[in-house]
């Protein structure tokens, strides 16, 4: 195993969990950010653009993991680079979209 396989992981963790916002929102019906919405990643994208949007992160991710190095579910140094990135973007996610979609309410004095 080398380290650019673990960089890889963990990009894969990156836009596998991206693809999973965009692509429950888009087969609800709903609108939600993409970066293609004005302003970027502000403004509402349609609910299709939101399914090729997250079907595009879902096959990146599949790509980085499945087609880079030996991707072993057991080994734990590719689970960890996998689940930190998949972690890291969630969070990341949580507080910017948190602001426009009631997550992230100001705390009451």
């Amino acid at each position: 195993m080398t380290w650019p396989w673990l960089v890889s992981y963990f990009f894969g963790g990156i836009f596998a969990a991206n693809a999973i916002p965009h692509l429950v929102s888009g087969t609800m019906g709903r609108a939600f950010q993409t970066p293609f919405a004005k302003p970027s990643g502000i403004g509402l994208s349609s609910s299709t653009v939101n399914v090729i949007w997250g079907f595009f992160n879902a096959a990146v991710g599949y790509l980085l993991i499945a087609h880079v190095g030996i991707f072993d579910a057991r080994a734990t140094s590719h689970i960890l680079a996998f689940a930190l990135g998949a972690l890291l973007i969630s969070l990341f996610a949580a507080r910017h979209f948190g602001h426009f979609h009631g997550g992230n309410a100001p705390s009451r004095p």
